[in-house]
């Protein structure tokens, strides 16, 4: 808490800037749960509720990450999407001081935050702010031969979906923003302002498989002439009129299994201002070349689009003897694992062997 002076001259703690309500509702205003290390009883009754404290991330299927990747004692880990550190934990205590690993994130501000909860484990590491796509510079870079160990995770982190001010959540108001990471110049109120209606719908119906990705498009074209888009609560009300319901209709109807409407336009936009698709095609080209004979890759996406690439990159690995084998059936979540943290829920694990 930061100080200011009282009447004497001496420094005293500034009281926080009150809420509205019982409870913390924004993001900035939940200070427990950014400090949930702090808080256990009340990380022990938010994940009872299926829910991920503000400022933190519930890594998805480690037990199976581990089990197929098979870190071991003295190896080299490349983690390919740092987040919150919580796979990249797991794997340093399986290769413990003798091993190292190599993490990449393109978002400034939580690769410092994960660079210290990480060095209290006393594992050598060096941390990357860069796209996975730059695996083989970095690996040239660490003057290695090859990883152990290659690993992503291709889902969004919770700090940042649950941020209104990164513009990613169709939940809260914020900036129409998107990127992951702020040294893009686009973001996803450029693209909604200059795209053609075409390049939008098929961009919609390519990334997400939208139903109504001509519809959504035709609207946002319409509409920016009038009016640009600057927030994301405009986006969200456009996609409930072209989908014909009401916020009202919607709060009446949701329940844990329901997929929110502007779910679909808010994640093609999202993959489309990151270019992630094209990141995923290069790592996927260059992994079995940074791969040691014998190492392993796994990588888990979230959307069809993204497994798709995975599955076909892996087949195409084995049929040219790059790969010794992959895996023929997708893991997924268990229902135990949905229930406790409902944003597994889509996540498929794909792995190859060198």
């Amino acid at each position: 808490m930061s100080q200011e002076p009282d009447s004497s001259g001496q420094d005293k703690p500034r009281r926080r800037k009150r809420y509205s309500g019982t409870h913390p509702k924004h993001f900035t205003e939940k200070y427990k749960e950014h400090a949930i290390a702090a808080h256990p009883e009340l990380l022990e009754h938010l994940r009872a509720k299926g829910k991920t404290p503000a400022g933190t991330h519930i890594p998805i299927l480690v037990h199976e990450v581990m089990e197929v990747l098979r870190p071991a004692a003295g190896e080299v880990v490349a983690d390919c999407t740092l987040g919150y550190g919580g796979h990249a934990s797991e794997f340093m205590q399986r290769i413990g001081p003798t091993g190292r690993l190599v993490g990449f994130d393109v978002d400034g501000a939580e690769l410092e935050r994960t660079r210290q909860r990480l060095e209290e484990l006393g594992v050598p590491m060096s941390l990357y702010r860069s796209n996975f796509a730059g695996i083989a510079n970095v690996m040239t870079k660490e003057g290695l031969e090859g990883f152990d160990v290659i690993f992503a995770d291709l889902g969004l982190s919770s700090m940042q979906i649950d941020n209104p001010a990164r513009g990613m959540s169709y939940k809260h108001d914020g900036p129409l923003d998107m990127r992951m990471d702020d040294r893009r110049q686009r973001t996803a109120a450029d693209l909604l302002n200059t795209l053609s209606e075409k390049e939008l719908a098929e961009a919609l119906e390519a990334l997400a498989d939208e139903p109504d990705c001509r519809a959504i498009a035709r609207q946002v074209v319409q509409r920016r002439v009038t009016e640009k888009f600057v927030e994301t609560g405009q986006l969200v009300a456009l996609i409930f009129d072209v989908k014909g319901i009401t916020m009202q209709d919607w709060k009446r109807r949701q329940n844990p299994g329901l997929l929110h409407p502007a779910a679909l336009t808010f994640q093609a936009l999202r993959i489309l201002v990151n270019d992630e698709q094209g990141a995923l095609r290069e790592l996927l080209r260059v992994a079995p070349y940074c791969l040691r004979e014998g190492g392993r890759i796994g990588i888990l996406s979230f959307h069809s689009g993204e497994d798709r690439l995975v599955k076909h990159a892996f087949a195409d690995g084995v049929r040219d003897r790059v790969y010794s084998a992959a895996a023929k059936d997708v893991i997924t979540p268990s229902r135990g694992e949905m229930a406790s943290n409902p944003r597994s829920s889509s996540a498929k694990l794909r792995w190859a062997i060198k």
